[in-house]
């Protein structure tokens, strides 16, 4: 009896509540904007209906399937699909979501492999974070910028000491194919290792071999702590490939916008351009120059802006980017080449001819420019290859005229000889960054001419000598190098006498 008298009180109870819950709540219509799939092709869909929509709002189709409004026309809107739209049929309904285009930002994507909206590629589980930004943001303005003043060190004694690059600034990477473009962006990400700088890479219609590889020699070499892998490979659709550079962007600003400092590849934007000319085309916008659409310049102007160096009262974090651009046979005034040359601060040139040749990394001096690195270098580098750049590329100049002449005078045989010495102590093995002190032991030692009486053949091993000697005889001037001081002329000949030393035994 007693359990019964508990049933009934329960469900009064639970009755009660009810119809409190239903008497306070108040039910209002709300209007969704639906539309039919008018036609539905590789990588893009035409909708009609959705009077409303806005430019890049993010469009649901059955089967959790998104798109991407591309085109906003009287009759019809142009779509990009985000996924696999195989089974897509005209005819199906769609709806707003009513949101644009957005990524997860935070900590907790370091060390992650994801595509550009955010999926995981890496089997390592979901991530959790607090907040999302959009893929398209605005440039900042002119005056949340700082002048860029602090290297970004690669690593790499051709760049580093040639076309340095700073903490802000956009430097182009740009060749023919399988000269090692990729190369000299992985080895700056290595390099970045201790130094508190976040990566993030960003793979636009890559081979999945191709990055696969590159996440192992990041694993490798303890690299992915501090890294972002964005990748889309070339089986993805074209809206993909378009959105990836935007999100990783977006990504990456996140740390700038929190005083850190970021470096980003965009490996490549040849790839991203030819995804633009794909949609385009495929949706109907008027071709220009190479069948790429009018703002084809604008896609990647609105891109790289988005990297600088903000104001200490805004964090004073950066962005620095390096965009990697495919020539084809060596044709650098190609029209992406050039797009993206009169974007950038300046460009890393590497040439096949000196590719096949095995000078590695194949950096043409000659053709390579930093507009903004050269105030961004530590004083010690200016001291030491002020001149180098100059005098490397004269002999560069001076080796042709040379082939045609069997007799040469005595200084233009030195000439040779020691340039042939620096073009061997720039070479340098891949995952082998150098601290900023053994580049410039060396650097000054081929200047200073310790290494004019060796063979060309016994440089390299030498150059190992010359470093390790620096390192540990003379930790003092490293310490001084590394905290941006200037050499004076003691510590110059402390380092020259060390080197020599090593050299003679």
């Amino acid at each position: 009896m007693s359990n019964s008298n508990e049933l009934n009180s329960f469900l009064d109870d639970t009755f009660t509540t009810l119809e409190r819950v239903i008497q306070e709540h108040h039910y209002e219509p709300a209007a969704h904007e639906t539309g039919v799939v008018k036609f539905a092709g590789r990588g893009i869909a035409l909708i009609e209906g959705l009077p409303g929509v806005k430019s890049e709002e993010l469009i649901i189709f059955p089967g959790n399937i998104y798109g991407m409004v591309f085109n906003i026309d009287p009759e019809e809107v142009g779509v990009v699909m985000l996924s696999n739209s195989d089974d897509l049929e005209a005819g199906s309904t769609v709806t707003r979501i009513g949101k644009v285009m957005d990524v997860p930002v935070g900590e907790a994507l370091l060390g992650r492999v994801v595509d550009p909206t955010a999926r995981p590629l890496d089997n390592a589980g979901q991530f959790h974070t607090l907040e999302r930004k959009p893929i398209e943001r605005e440039a900042p303005a002119i005056m949340d910028r700082e002048p860029v003043t602090v290297p970004l060190q690669t690593g790499l004694k051709v760049v580093d000491a040639l076309i340095p690059i700073g903490r802000g600034q956009r430097e182009l990477i740009l060749g023919d194919r399988q000269t090692g473009k990729t190369a000299i962006a992985l080895d700056a990400i290595i390099n970045q290792k201790d130094k508190n700088v976040i990566c993030v890479y960003c793979a636009i219609g890559q081979r999945s071999s191709s990055v696969a590889k590159l996440i192992e020699d990041l694993h490798r070499h303890k690299a992915m702590e501090h890294t972002i892998v964005v990748s889309t490979s070339g089986e993805d659709p074209p809206g993909m490939k378009f959105i990836a550079p935007y999100a990783a962007t977006t990504m990456a600003e996140y740390f700038m916008e929190k005083g850190r400092d970021v470096l980003i590849v965009y490996d490549d934007l040849t790839n991203h351009a030819i995804a633009y000319r794909e949609l385009s085309l495929l949706l109907r916008r008027p071709p220009g120059r190479e069948a790429f659409p009018g703002d084809v310049f604008y896609i990647h102007s609105r891109l790289l802006e988005r990297s600088t160096h903000l104001r200490k009262e805004l964090g004073g974090g950066s962005l620095t980017a390096l965009p990697i651009v495919a020539t084809e046979a060596q044709n650098v005034a190609a029209y992406i080449p050039t797009n993206i040359i009169s974007i950038t601060d300046g460009q890393i040139y590497l040439s096949p001819d000196l590719f096949q040749k095995g000078i590695l990394p194949a950096v043409d001096v000659g053709k390579s420019v930093s507009r903004v690195g050269g105030k961004t270098q530590l004083p010690v580098y200016r001291a030491v290859a002020g001149n180098l750049r100059l005098s490397y590329s004269q002999f560069e100049e001076l080796e042709k005229f040379a082939r045609f002449s069997t007799r040469l005078d005595e200084q233009t045989r030195k000439t040779l000889e020691r340039g042939r010495r620096v073009r061997e102590v720039l070479k340098q093995d891949q995952y082998k960054p150098l601290t900023v002190s053994e580049q410039i032991a060396v650097l000054l030692s081929v200047t200073e001419g310790v290494f004019d009486d060796l063979p060309v053949e016994k440089i390299e091993e030498a150059e190992q000598s010359v470093r390790s000697a620096v390192t540990e005889q003379l930790p003092h001037i490293s310490e001084k190098i590394h905290s941006g001081s200037k050499l004076c002329d003691e510590d110059k000949k402390a380092i020259v006498e060390a080197a020599g030393s090593v050299i003679q035994r």
